[in-house]
């Protein structure tokens, strides 16, 4: 790993961990651009780091939401400040990423087995698909539910919950793309599935990197901490600026655009990187 790799790898971490794109499918071709075997352990211990980074980014843009849910942070109140009858709490969060963190800890050893820049671009496509038909459905046959966050019930977080599973047992579909639709088509609107995708990124990405990083600790040494610590703090940037923007921009930017974005890189490098 030399500097450029290092900043190359973390952009692409920190630009596509929280939109529905697939994190996971853009690392593994990237790093197959790069001339990289991607299940070098230096090399996964490097991916952990950046994806820390994007977690600290996440964390710092819904603070406010994560010291509610733990209890400590400001109350906010609704009109005339009575507080709103429904509100997000910590079993949401419990509902929305338990189906997915029990897949994974069984299923860890046969999930790694599907890495691979063919399995991702089939992903990236399906992935589309499901992201197309969420949002027409979501727009045209179901009633809206939840508008907000706060809106969102039980049912629905486990709903999305189950839709996550995708994305685990499928690298490359995208964990948030399957939550986004998973949230459309169980009657949450688009910011609040987007809302609660990214909220529960913070506990189950913390839980999959921890995991991952006792296996890992070892790859610390002086030879990679500096690019490690230039990976974290870029990936933390990088994935800040993008969750604002991408939040300030969810009614222009559709679910069918990444949509098509999919099918495009896969076709790209289905025709001229793969064959």
């Amino acid at each position: 790993m030399d500097t450029i790799t290092a900043i190359i790898l973390a952009i692409v971490e920190g630009i596509t961990e929280f939109i529905p794109v697939s994190s996971t499918g853009h690392m593994i071709l990237t790093s197959k651009l790069l001339g990289f075997d991607e299940q070098d352990s230096i090399m996964k211990t490097y991916e952990i780091v950046i994806q820390l980074g994007a977690i600290l980014a996440i964390a710092l843009v819904y603070r406010e939401r994560v010291l509610n849910l733990l209890g400590i942070g400001r109350k906010n109140s609704g009109r005339g400040g009575v507080m709103p009858a429904s509100r997000l709490n910590l079993i949401h969060v419990i509902l929305g990423i338990a189906p997915a963190l029990a897949v994974a800890f069984f299923a860890r050893d046969f999930i790694k087995s599907l890495f691979g820049a063919t399995t991702v671009l089939w992903a990236l496509v399906a992935g589309g698909i499901l992201m197309i038909i969420a949002e027409w459905v979501n727009r045209r046959k179901i009633r809206i539910t939840a508008h907000e966050l706060d809106d969102l019930s039980y049912g629905q977080a486990l709903a999305i919950g189950m839709y996550q599973i995708i994305s685990v047992l499928w690298p490359g579909f995208s964990r948030s793309g399957s939550t986004i639709s998973g949230g459309m088509l169980s009657g949450v609107s688009y910011k609040a599935s987007a809302d609660f995708s990214f909220l529960i990124a913070i506990p189950i990405m913390c839980a999959a990197s921890g995991y991952e990083m006792l296996d890992s600790y070892k790859n610390f040494t002086s030879e990679t901490i500096g690019y490690f610590v230039i990976g974290f703090l870029i990936s933390f940037v990088v994935a800040y600026v993008v969750v604002i923007l991408f939040m300030k921009l969810i009614q222009k930017i559709r679910l069918t655009h990444f949509a098509i974005y999919r099918f495009i890189l896969a076709a790209i490098f289905w025709l001229f990187i793969m064959r």
